[in-house]
């Protein structure tokens, strides 16, 4: 069974295009090719980053955190009461209107000292301003590092500056150790992205961070053994040139250094919405959809990797949209709104902000209403002074 499976799995006509089969890739002493169980290795070199990053995020990053004034806000803590618990953990974290009340009979309880227990358990579950900054840093770190390592195997490739090279001879196009390494540590890295995804920062935007992941994940692994090598490496590189801005705008954004943040987010703007949305679509899309098929006619690979492809631009689009909302509202304020992916701490002060604004809608505030013969009253019920106004225009005293 599982070997038919495999056999299946493998047919050359899923991976290459017609005419075309793993016999024309042969390796010998000197010219090696891209093999699919090269890929294993990308497991444990995870696990190895995963660590590597614990131990940078304790040793470097948390002093770093404390010496650069980044403090976590003392958070009260919910009292302890089991039937809310219970409630929270398998019911839900933000309870309607109408679970409050219920709720609140069944614990005895004023229905605001309800909502007060959930609003400050979910505080609780946040993610604390030194954790963070401590994920910013490290993820700043590998971008960094990831980016130049990949201008440095890619700056004397022919295909970095002619994108029509990278179908030159395919599939004949031997991998160089160096592409390699490269291949391995940006597979690595989106596996340990994935293997932390339950401890990690979860922000607004969750559900496509996981859909980006697992399509970078199956673009990567695919291009690797359909030897797509040179057109997934400009998607690496590519995509690693923005992020380079938006982990130490993060950093700054969490030091509290207002201007360097906002300026850091203009840069990271126009290189995500240019490299995005610009760069990616003319280098890499028109390149995978038409460039390729000069060479060959369409196959299944082809379908795969353009619609792998196709989903990493949609979400491209949908995080230009969030960039550019900001950017506008940056132009129009003049200051830089929070990241719309973030999560909000909540505080006391929003329940009475709600309490006021429930009471100007139903119109008990101190000056209540303008009476229908021009004088004020208290509360609706108790005229301001004992003078009131005829309609002739002139005041009797009462």
């Amino acid at each position: 069974m599982a070997r038919s499976l495999n056999e299946w799995l493998w047919q050359h006509e899923f991976w290459l295009p017609p005419g075309i089969t793993w016999e024309d890739m042969q390796e010998s002493e000197d010219i090696h090719y891209p093999q699919p169980r090269d890929l294993l290795l990308s497991i444990p070199f995870a696990l190895i980053l995963v660590v590597i990053r614990c131990a940078f995020e304790r040793a470097i990053a948390l002093p770093l955190s404390s010496k650069l004034g980044v403090r976590d806000k003392q958070r009260p803590k919910a009292q302890p009461n089991p039937m809310l618990e219970t409630f929270y953990s398998t019911r839900c974290k933000n309870p309607e209107e109408g679970e409050l009340i219920s709720l609140a009979k069944q614990c005895d309880l004023p229905v605001r000292k309800v909502e007060r227990w959930f609003r400050h358990r979910r505080n609780t579950d946040r993610p604390s301003l030194s954790k963070k900054f401590c994920e910013a840093c490290w993820r700043f770190t590998f971008y960094i590092t990831s980016f130049f390592t990949g201008l440095a195997v890619l700056y004397d490739k022919p295909w970095l500056w002619d994108h029509r090279e990278c179908w030159t001879g395919y599939p004949q196009q031997p991998l160089q150790p160096s592409l390699f390494w490269y291949y391995l540590l940006e597979l690595s890295f989106y596996w340990s992205l994935v293997f932390t995804l339950p401890f990690d920062v979860k922000r607004k935007d969750f559900k496509e961070q996981i859909v980006h992941h697992a399509a970078t994940i199956f673009l990567i692994s695919f291009s690797y053994c359909a030897n797509y090598i040179r057109i997934g490496t400009l998607v690496m590189v590519i995509h690693d040139a923005s992020d380079c801005f938006l982990e130490p705008t993060k950093i700054f954004n969490y030091m509290k250094w207002k201007k360097t943040c906002d300026s850091l987010f203009m840069i990271f703007s126009a290189v995500f919405l240019i490299s995005r949305l610009v760069i990616f679509p003319y280098t890499v899309l028109y390149n995978t959809y038409y460039y390729s098929m000069e060479i060959f006619q369409p196959f299944f690979g082809y379908y795969f990797v353009n619609a792998l492809l196709i989903i990493l631009q949609l979400l491209h689009v949908f995080w230009s949209c969030l960039i550019i909302h900001m950017v506008y509202k940056f132009i129009l304020q003049g200051t830089m709104e929070k990241d719309m992916r973030s999560d909000t701490e909540e505080s006391d002060k929003d329940e009475e902000r709600e309490k006021i604004r429930e009471k100007e809608k139903n119109g008990i505030t101190y000056f209540s209403n303008v009476t229908s013969n021009n004088y004020i009253q208290r509360n609706g019920s108790e005229p301001l002074n004992n003078r009131t106004h005829l309609t002739n225009g002139h005041v009797k005293e009462r």
